[in-house]
C-alpha cells in the first residue's frame, strides 16, 4: 500500500473520468475536503485526495458506483483507509459502508451539497460562489424541482452526523469551493 500523491490521484481520475462537469465536481469536492481538514486540524492533502477521487468510477460504471471504485483503488494499491472513505460516501445508495470517521462524514455530507451550491451559483446574476451566502442555497433547497438530482436527504443526514446546522454546512462548503472558483468555472463576475 502506497499513499498516492495528488498528481497520481488526478492522473488516475482522468483515466476514468473525461467529462468536464465531473472533473469540476471532483475538484470542488477536493477543495471542500481540504477546507474542512484545515478547520479540523486534519491532513488536507489526504482529505483532498480522497475528495478528488470519490467518484472515480461514476462516469464509466454508473451502475456499479462504489463497487468499481474499490476495485480501481485496490488495483492501484491505495491504502485501505482511503478506499473505505471513498466507498462510504455512497452509504445507503450504492454502498453499505457507513461513514464513521470525521473525514468520511464530511465527504458524505458535502458531496451532494457541492452540486447544489454549483447549480445555485450558475443561476445567480454573478454566476459565482465568491459573493454567495448560505441563504441563496437554502432558498433553492426548498424548491425540489431545482437541482432535482441532488439528494437533500443525504445532505441532511450528513449534517446530522457532523452535528452541524444545514446553514453552517452550506457556508463552509461555499468557503471551500471559493478556493477553486476559477478552476471550476464559478468565479463569475463577482
Amino acid at each position: 500500500m502506497t499513499t498516492p500523491t495528488r498528481e497520481e490521484a488526478f492522473e488516475l481520475l482522468k483515466k476514468y473520468t473525461k467529462t468536464e462537469s465531473l472533473i469540476s465536481h471532483a475538484l470542488a469536492v477536493e477543495a471542500v475536503m481540504r477546507h474542512f481538514a484545515e478547520k479540523n486540524g486534519e491532513d488536507p492533502e489526504k482529505w483532498g485526495i480522497i475528495g478528488l477521487v470519490h467518484d472515480i468510477d461514476y462516469e464509466m460504471y454508473p451502475e456499479e458506483h462504489c463497487v468499481k471504485a474499490r476495485e480501481i483503488l485496490e488495483e492501484n494499491q491505495w491504502p485501505d483507509e482511503y478506499v473505505r472513505a471513498v466507498i462510504s460516501h455512497g452509504w445507503g445508495i450504492c454502498s453499505d459502508v457507513k461513514p464513521e470517521t470525521l473525514l468520511e462524514k464530511v465527504l458524505y455530507a458535502t458531496d451532494e451539497l457541492t452540486g447544489l451550491v454549483t447549480t445555485t451559483a450558475l443561476v445567480r446574476p454573478s454566476r459565482s460562489v465568491m459573493d454567495m451566502k448560505a441563504k441563496s442555497v437554502k432558498k433553492k433547497w426548498k424548491n425540489k424541482k431545482f437541482a432535482a438530482g441532488v439528494n437533500r436527504e443525504v445532505i441532511e443526514k450528513g449534517a446530522g452526523m457532523l452535528g452541524m446546522e444545514i446553514g453552517d454546512l452550506i457556508t463552509e462548503t461555499i468557503m471551500g469551493m471559493r478556493n477553486v472558483a476559477e478552476e471550476i468555472g464559478l468565479r463569475g463576475n463577482a
